[in-house]
């Protein structure tokens, strides 16, 4: 475990990173005993400087839920991040290439909560009773952290890659589709790039929320009423350019389209 101040040292410095749009060498090379704790009280308590600058939480990402996501990063197990008021962009928005560094995207569905989720027991059934909506999103990667040699305590210290993230297409309820059956086909420039279906997240999308209700419990820590939560990549991470335009066709569940400028 790390020191306090050097965890401190650490957040600042990705405070720093993601004000001035930097990358910074790998922590773990740096700090080779730290830990996935350490990693994950860099993230609070650059959450909490991120807090305290005026921003507000509106919801958790998940990464690293399915298997094509962990092959293309050599990561083996979820993690997850918290996603800022200011991360949110409506489909069909310009989006500011030079807000990012190392810009990918990802296609996922998020969960609106209408009920709290508070573990260390949450079932898939609990996360189906507690969800308003599911709507299309895309993810955002914004990595501060060089990317060669990266680890999870990398990953996650950075606020598990999320940058913002691009809501569109049509909310349904649980109910009206069966989830593990959502598709997508990912283009960029109007070529198909990627494509997936959200049964490779866990085998239900679902089933990322409550593994992140379980997981934020060792924490202290649950999912609140009206929360947002990304529920992990269906597809590869695809790089992306300024002058990009990037769509996402959910079929019936509609699109969520974006460009970079």
């Amino acid at each position: 475990m790390l020191e306090p101040a050097r965890i401190a040292e650490i957040a600042d410095e990705l405070v720093a990173a993601d004000r001035d749009r930097t990358i910074v060498p790998l922590l773990t090379a740096r700090n080779p005993d730290m830990t996935v704790d350490d990693a994950y009280a860099v993230q609070h308590l650059w959450a909490e400087r991120r807090a305290a600058a005026g921003r507000r939480i509106i919801g958790r990402k998940i990464g690293l839920t399915s298997k094509v996501m962990q092959v293309a990063t050599g990561i083996t197990e979820p993690d997850y991040g918290v996603i800022f008021d200011d991360m949110v962009i409506d489909s069909g928005a310009s989006v500011e290439f030079d807000r990012f560094s190392n810009v990918r995207v990802e296609v996922e569905l998020a969960f609106v909560l209408e009920k709290p989720l508070q573990g260390p027991d949450v079932t898939i059934f609990d996360v189906l009773d507690a969800t308003a909506y599911v709507v299309p999103a895309l993810e955002i990667l914004n990595s501060h952290i060089e990317m060669t040699g990266r680890t999870i305590v990398d990953t996650i210290s950075d606020n598990a890659a999320m940058g913002a993230m691009v809501l569109g297409g049509r909310p349904v309820k649980v109910d009206e589709v069966d989830l593990r059956w959502v598709s997508a086909l990912l283009s960029r420039n109007q070529t198909i790039e990627e494509s997936g279906v959200a049964a490779a997240v866990l085998g239900h999308p679902a089933l990322g929320v409550a593994w992140l209700a379980n997981k934020l419990a060792q924490h202290d820590q649950s999912l609140e009423a009206g929360q947002i939560i990304l529920a992990g990549s269906f597809t590869r991470p695809m790089w992306v350019e300024r002058g990009d335009t990037v769509h996402a066709d959910y079929r019936d569940l509609g699109a969520v389209t974006c460009r970079f400028e």
